[in-house]
């Protein structure tokens, strides 16, 4: 019973609509390897063409999904998981609900009866990805839900709060209402940086929630912009995650943490001033099928030890883990059990 929806996360359910394609496409849709945007007007008849001329497969995704259902694999303890968000009463949502009970995390979608499910294209070409959301339903996801009382249950049960930064372009307020009671109640809340767009475009709904976040997750790329969009003059990724991680903060209660993954290179950690550097787990390049959902998973592993009280070790080899098991496969899933000690 300990465990019972100690983890919540809050995010944009999207279907993962996944190809391998060509330069060709990447360079006709205007579209960067390892890159996530959010679709225009330009890139709506590119889900049409990935599913007419490549091969496709759907895959229920979402940053913030992708990283609960990891630590739920991970964990394996049932129910330890929650999830909110918006999806559209379609097919797609229908196969979003089942994806998410399979996966076994309590799902709570907010479901938007005139817009279909978001979904999102993962252009994939030499293993690397590039993201390409369509996020309608997720995008009509409102705080209303969050306060009825068998959602807000959930908020109230979490000890640990997850939510990546995508979701800070469709409800700040909800995620602000939840920052604000994880800091009363001396609860974990963490983000991700998400994306470079975020970062920029974002940037001023991402410095209210700032202060609350304990953890910050992101990857170098990430890091820079954000480097960037605060005029800080620096790209190296280990000064800017000290100096995120030294941002004043809503409460004293836990320090914060920046967990910046780099690939193939260490991750670092930056607390109290000081970085650490953890090497991840190098893949031969033959065994790479894509990198879609990487990023999440590693959260999703670093999630599952941190709810367990392991030192910090061991969360970042379990996210190395995780994130190893989902670069070996196409999207973010995972076999029946973790390898995982």
């Amino acid at each position: 019973m300990a465990y019972d929806g100690i983890l919540l996360g809050m995010g944009n359910p999207l279907l993962d609509i996944s190809a391998v394609v060509d330069d060709k496409f990447l360079t006709k849709y205007g579209i960067e390897l390892n890159n996530a945007i959010l679709a225009e007007e330009k890139h709506v008849p590119m889900y049409e063409e990935m599913v007419s001329n490549y091969n496709v497969e759907y895959i229920a995704g979402g940053a913030t999904q992708n990283s609960i259902k990891v630590a739920q694999w991970m964990l394996q303890i049932p129910g330890a998981s929650s999830y909110m968000g918006s999806i559209g009463k379609d097919k797609f949502g229908e196969l979003m609900k089942k994806y998410a009970q399979l996966a076994g995390v309590n799902v709570h979608y907010y479901e938007e009866g005139t817009t279909p499910t978001g979904t999102c294209a993962v252009c994939v070409v030499g293993g690397e990805r590039s993201l390409v959301a369509n996020l309608s339903a997720a995008n009509c996801y409102k705080v209303e839900h969050l306060k009825r009382p068998e959602n807000w249950a959930l908020v109230e049960k979490a000890k640990f709060i997850y939510i990546a930064g995508f979701f800070l372009t469709v409800s700040p307020e909800s995620i602000l209402l939840v920052a604000e009671h994880a800091a009363a109640n001396n609860k974990v809340f963490m983000m991700n940086l998400s994306a470079p767009f975020i970062c920029e475009f974002f940037k001023d709904v991402q410095e209210k929630v700032i202060p609350y976040m304990d953890y910050v997750f992101g990857n170098e790329t990430e890091a820079r912009a954000f480097s960037k969009a605060h005029g800080w003059k620096t790209d190296n990724v280990e000064e800017i995650a000290v100096k995120i991680s030294q941002l004043p903060k809503a409460s004293g209660t836990h320090k914060r943490i920046t967990v910046i993954t780099q690939g193939a290179d260490p991750v670092v950690v930056a607390e109290d001033g000081k970085v650490r550097l953890f090497p991840v787990i190098l893949l031969p390049k033959e065994k790479l099928v894509d990198t879609n959902g990487a990023g999440d998973a590693f959260v999703g592993g670093f999630l599952s030890q941190l709810i367990l009280e392991k030192p910090m070790e061991d969360c970042v080899r379990a996210g190395c883990y995780a994130a190893n098991v989902v670069i070996q496969r196409s999207g973010c899933t995972y076999p029946e059990k973790p390898d995982f000690n």
